[in-house]
């Protein structure tokens, strides 16, 4: 990663994966990212998938200060770490945007920021989310419209039927100029969960991009077992 002027080339894509966490939920014994999907970790799945896709200029991983795991499972891959992961994702996100500036990454270059345990997602689904926001002037991210009739609850019985029209499930990437979420980040609240939702609450709209099904967030057990069904199934 080496500086260079506005003037001089357009802006550059960088892949950010978060990969700080604990994972509490997975049930995996320990950080999610590292439990083992067939013969490779979550972490590594999904850096082999970023490998793939060629206009990305880099991929930085974010750990935390303390993990001493990584090492591990990099299985060749070229990605760079920078151990600045903070208490939220928010956190490290926004300290690897510092840390790529750092590197000679420019505030007008594209981000795209990955969940870690997001491991089956597909070099073709993320060169069709470049393809859509290159042009646009705020970004965007995959996601999926709802298929599924939502219920809201209250002390574990259903309190509301909530309307799905119009309403997308999120995924990752989620593709930002650098400069414009580092900001967004340093002013969203504590309830973001997103990088798109800290771009909403600078007041953008960002894009909505038709993602797969099985790019999946990889969040209970249960989800370890239908990963590697699909990862069986896959013919290339």
């Amino acid at each position: 990663m080496t500086p260079s002027s506005p003037a001089e080339d357009p802006p550059r894509l960088y892949a950010l994966v978060p990969c700080a966490g604990v994972g509490e939920r997975a049930g995996a014994g320990g950080p999610k990212q590292y439990a083992m999907l067939g013969e490779r970790s979550l972490i590594a799945h999904t850096l082999a998938a970023l490998a793939q896709v060629r206009r990305l200029e880099a991929t930085l991983v974010v750990l935390s200060p303390a993990d001493t795991q990584f090492g591990a499972h990099l299985q060749g891959s070229a990605a760079a770490v920078a151990h600045c992961g903070g208490a939220t994702r928010a956190d490290s996100v926004r300290n690897g945007l510092d840390d790529l500036l750092a590197r000679g990454a420019r505030t007008h270059d594209w981000v795209l920021v990955h969940d870690a345990a997001r491991c089956l997602v597909r070099a073709e689904w993320i060169d069709a989310l470049i393809d859509a926001c290159l042009d646009d002037p705020v970004g965007g991210l995959l996601a999926l419209p709802l298929a599924d009739t939502l219920k809201a609850e209250r002390d574990g019985r259903v309190a509301a039927t909530i309307d799905r029209r119009a309403k997308w499930q999120a995924q990752t990437p989620q593709m930002f100029r650098l400069g414009m979420l580092r900001d967004a980040l340093a002013t969203a609240g504590a309830d973001v969960t997103d990088e798109a939702g800290a771009i909403e609450a600078a007041g953008h709209a960002p894009k909505l991009v038709p993602g797969a099904l099985e790019n999946f967030k990889i969040t209970w057990p249960a989800d370890f077992e239908l990963a590697e069904r699909l990862l069986r199934t896959r013919t290339t």
